[in-house]
């Protein structure tokens, strides 16, 4: 760990592909021990960033220290205290989880690969499905098996890339619950989610978009700082209502949750009027709490434009 608790430090950070930029000038610190998640949509970036700081891919640009270690000098030293846990399950579906932990054990060149294979299928509750094939495993139990093979070397730093893609909303609630278990024993989590209820669990937040941080803070800062404001309408014939709002200056955004419409903009008083004006006996609109979802939309249309 790095001086006053930060994990991770790096400035500048930089990597091209050919002439494309696709991480350009990042500056970030992560703290010791925080869930930090990593948001933006598809060719941001984000995951590339990541994979700097971690030590599997060699920057274009920048410097910094991951852990105590230097991103540009010691990333072998850096890749031995990651844990890497990737969207598409990696393991071996014809091998049983007991193998499938071995083979990782013994990759890892850990002393007692059996004894740390077994250790860690009872930490996750594995061990009761230590013969099954992992290809026959369900969707959360293969997260299961993933997590539990990214954690047996006892790493320092893991590394989440979309980790409950296609996972059902338990598996994906307790799989929450066993990172922030291990975030509160001191291990620092890398994540990169396009789920906003995920990004709602996470500590602190980075928005990237074209290679470049667009803003960073903890959930609910970045909310009250995006400068949005938010309704409800709720009421009748909404479909036409909301059509006609997204004719009017000032409406960003309007979407449906469920039986109402949410509408987001960066000026409280240009909304207003355009509800105002739409809005007749029929409707009624209230202001709301902007969502996180709101900010990402915003935010991505933001970098569009």
């Amino acid at each position: 760990m790095l001086s006053d608790g930060i994990a991770i430090s790096v400035k500048g950070l930089g990597k091209r592909f050919d002439e494309k930029w696709v991480v350009d000038g990042v500056d970030l610190e992560v703290p010791a021990g925080s869930v930090f998640g990593f948001l933006g949509p598809n060719g941001s970036g984000k995951t590339t960033c990541i994979r700097m700081i971690c030590g599997l891919l060699e920057p274009s640009s920048g410097s910094g220290r991951c852990l105590e270690f230097d991103i540009l000098k010691q990333r072998e030293r850096i890749k031995r205290e990651v844990g890497y846990m990737t969207q598409r399950f990696a393991l071996y579906e014809d091998l049983t989880v007991r193998e499938n932990l071995l083979f990782v054990a013994r990759a890892y060149e850990v002393d007692t690969p059996r004894l740390v294979a077994d250790e860690v299928m009872e930490k996750f509750g594995l061990a009761d499905r230590r013969n099954q094939l992992a290809g026959a495993l369900s969707g959360g139990w293969k997260q299961r098996l993933s997590l539990a093979a990214a954690m047996l070397h006892e790493p320092r730093l893991l590394l989440l890339d979309e980790p409950t893609a296609g996972v059902d909303p338990k598996a994906r609630r307790d799989f929450w619950s066993e990172i922030h278990e291990l975030s509160r024993a001191g291990l620092t989590v890398l994540v990169t989610t396009h789920y906003m209820d995920e990004a709602e669990r996470c500590s602190d937040l980075a928005y990237i978009a074209n290679g470049k941080i667009l803003t960073r803070g903890k959930p609910g800062f970045l909310t009250r700082e995006s400068g949005l404001s938010t309704f409800r309408v709720h009421g009748e014939k909404l479909f036409e209502l909301a059509n006609r709002l997204r004719q009017f200056d000032g409406v960003e955004q309007v979407a449906a949750f469920g039986t109402e419409l949410h509408v987001s903009g960066p000026d409280a008083a240009l909304l207003t009027r355009a509800l105002e004006a739409n809005c007749g006996p029929g409707a009624r609109y209230e202001p709301q709490e902007t969502l996180l979802e709101d900010v990402f939309i915003h935010l991505m249309e933001r970098a569009r434009r």
